[in-house]
This record gives C-alpha cells, sequence and structure tokens, in this order.
C-alpha cells in the first residue's frame, strides 16, 4: 500500500494534481482530540500555493471539507476523512506533455512502472499530493499537544543554492521563520535568498536548497529497532516528499570526518536527567530518542520544470525538444518547510502511539 504512511496512527492520500480533488483519510487517531476545521485549514494555507510572489502562481484556496471522525470538534476514534477541492486545475496546459517525457520528472518511470499515468501537472508524483499529509499533520498535532504538549517542531530554510542561514535550532523560533516568505530561521539572510530565488525564476531556470528541522522536548525511548528505528522512520518520511535527494542527522555526513573520541556524546546528569554534553547524534541513538533535541537536514534539488528548451524523447522513443511553461516554483523549499514539519510530526506521533501501547 504504497499510498499509506504509519503504524498506529496511519494516513492515506489520495488524488492526482489535476484531477478532481486530493486528500486523506486518517485511520488510529484517539477519541476525544479537539481538532477543528480552522486548525486543518491554518496549516494548509501555509503550504498552499500562490501565497506570495516567490511561489507557483496557481490559484488554489485549499479549503479543507472534513467528511467523516471528527463531532462537535471531537475526534471520535473512528477514521477522519480531510477532502480539498481542485479548483485551478488546467490539465490542457499539459498537453504536449502527455507525449513527451519531462527531464527530472517522473512521467518516464510512471509510465515504466505502470504503463499508463496521469500526465497533467505529474498525478500523483506532484507536491499537490503533500495536502493530505499536511492536513493529517495538524491533526497528528492535537495528538501531541494532548500527551506531550512540551513537544516542538520546527522547519526552515538552511540554504538556497549557495546562499547558508546561521541559525541556532536550540532557540529559534516559528516567529523567526514565518517573519519572511522564504522561511528562513536567519531573517538577515531572507532579502539575499528572495532576491536569488527572483533572478533564477527570471532567467527561466530553478534552484534547490536544504532545510533544517529540529523537535524539541521529545521525550527518551522513542523509536522501534530495528527496522523502525526512529531516524529511519524519519529519513523514510523526508525522502517521500517531492524534490528530495538527502537526508541526515546530527552530524551526519560529516561526522565521518572525525575519530570517535571527537564524535561520541559524553553523559552527565542535570536535574535527574540524563544528557549529553554534546549532541553530535542528532537526539537519537540506536534508533531510540535519547531526549536531546533531534536535529536533521533535507536536500532538495532544483525544481526540474525550467523555462528552457531541453532535449527530452517521446513515449514512441523519438528524441525531441520540450519546452519549459506551466506555473512552478523556481524554489519548492519555501513551501517545503511545513511538509517536512508535518512528516516529522506525522512519525512522532506515530511512535508516540507506539511506545504507549507498551508500557
Amino acid at each position: 500500500m504504497s499510498s499509506t504512511f504509519g503504524h498506529a496512527f496511519r494516513i492515506h492520500t489520495y488524488g492526482e494534481s489535476h484531477g478532481g480533488g486530493v486528500g486523506v483519510i486518517i485511520d488510529g487517531c484517539p477519541p476525544r482530540i479537539e481538532i477543528s476545521r480552522e486548525m486543518i485549514q491554518h496549516a494548509l494555507d501555509r503550504r498552499r500555493p500562490g501565497q506570495s510572489e516567490i511561489v507557483t502562481p496557481r490559484k488554489e484556496a485549499d479549503e479543507a471539507v472534513i467528511y467523516s471522525g471528527i463531532q462537535d470538534g471531537l475526534t471520535l476514534g473512528t477514521p477522519i476523512a480531510v477532502h480539498v477541492k481542485n479548483t485551478d486545475q488546467r490539465p490542457g496546459a499539459y498537453d504536449e506533455m502527455a507525449v513527451k517525457y519531462r527531464p527530472s520528472h517522473a512521467d518516464y518511470t510512471y509510465d515504466a512502472k505502470y504503463g499508463i499515468r496521469a500526465a497533467s501537472g505529474g498525478g500523483r508524483a506532484s507536491a499537490r499530493e503533500t495536502i493530505g499529509r499536511v492536513a493529517a499533520a495538524a491533526v497528528a498535532s492535537q495528538v501531541l499537544k494532548k500527551f506531550h504538549p512540551q513537544i516542538e517542531v520546527l522547519a526552515w530554510v538552511q540554504s538556497i543554492q549557495h546562499l547558508h542561514a546561521n541559525v541556532d535550532p536550540s532557540s529559534v523560533t516559528a516567529e523567526d521563520i514565518e517573519s519572511n516568505i522564504v522561511r528562513t530561521g536567519d531573517p538577515s539572510m531572507a532579502v539575499a535568498m528572495i532576491d536569488h530565488i527572483k533572478s533564477i525564476r527570471s532567467a527561466g531556470d530553478s534552484v534547490g536548497g536544504v532545510i533544517q528541522c529540529v523537535i524539541r522536548n521529545c521525550p527518551a525511548g522513542l523509536g522501534e529497532p530495528i527496522f523502525d528505528k526512529l531516524e529511519a522512520d524519519l529519513a523514510k518520511a523526508m525522502l517521500s516528499i517531492p524534490a528530495t535527494k538527502g537526508f541526515e542527522i546530527g552530524s551526519g555526513f560529516a561526522g565521518t570526518e572525525l575519530t570517535g573520541s571527537q564524535h561520541n556524546d559524553p553523559y552527565f546528569m542535570e536535574n535527574g536527567r540524563v544528557r549529553t554534553t554534546s549532541n553530535r547524534s542528532g537526539g537519537i541513538q540506536g534508533g531510540i530518542s535519547n531526549g536531546e533535541n533531534i536535529v536533521f537536514r533535507v536536500a532538495f534539488k532544483p525544481t526540474a520544470t525550467i523555462m528552457t528548451s531541453q532535449k527530452t524523447v517521446t513515449a514512441d522513443g523519438d528524441d525531441t525538444e520540450l519546452q519549459g511553461k506551466g506555473r512552478h516554483d523556481a524554489c519548492v523549499l519555501p513551501r517545503a518547510v511545513p511538509i517536512v514539519e508535518a512528516m516529522a510530526t506525522l512519525v512522532l506521533t506515530d511512535h508516540l502511539l507506539r511506545q504507549r501501547s507498551i508500557l
């Protein structure tokens, strides 16, 4: 079931980019959790298109409709269905793509796997599919709030191509991140990043970058070794997001340049709690959270759709060229920030409920 994610807290997303709509079915949510449509809508508004001058101009209100599982503002413990109608779909804009494979898109691979594909906007491979994930995470965040209200999940744009932000994961705030349209945790870099995205878009090109995420106040003990280690599920969650190309946690690849004595995180006691003097492990050891900040980074490639001519082939195997067109993000990172937060929230909620089941 490739469109299902999670165990104790499970979600199943559905819909294509230019179909009738997209959405999610959530199963395993505990009863009597306070949820409103407005909570879900607020989360969707952070990822919707057309929200600023540096994202795709596609006009979608992304209005959430709750079909089941919530009554009088409380979850029933039964499946929750949330649907968002597509209102600005333009399948005709993709007629040429129906016979020509877009470079670095999923056109060819979907054809290779299924022998058929939704050519308009990428179908299920489109980032529009992530609406269901964000809606589900809005519900999941309320589960976390009930059982572990101290947990915080914050993501921000750490870099855009060669431009790097300077952010302290232990102190960055949601206000810092939302204070600028590029959603970097370093407001002093916002103007440079915004100008760079505009310049790249004007040239018909695209750029990528890195999103960093911190999970603060996560209790020790979350994670299910061997194959459902907490960092393994986080990696799977992040790499399931469209346009992702890399995941690293804690010291990541830079840790390979250290010796064991340099890399280890020594323990000490603080107010009856086991702490570490450093956090190169990124808050997870042996696949289980250790109570320190969980810090990871996700690499996003440059947007595959660019507004210049590229060499490609047709579905019949003929050499051809494709001129980019349509409404696309020149850089996906500003809108990907809430998606990274959403996937981290889903993983945490799932593991929290799994841990509660064995205690």
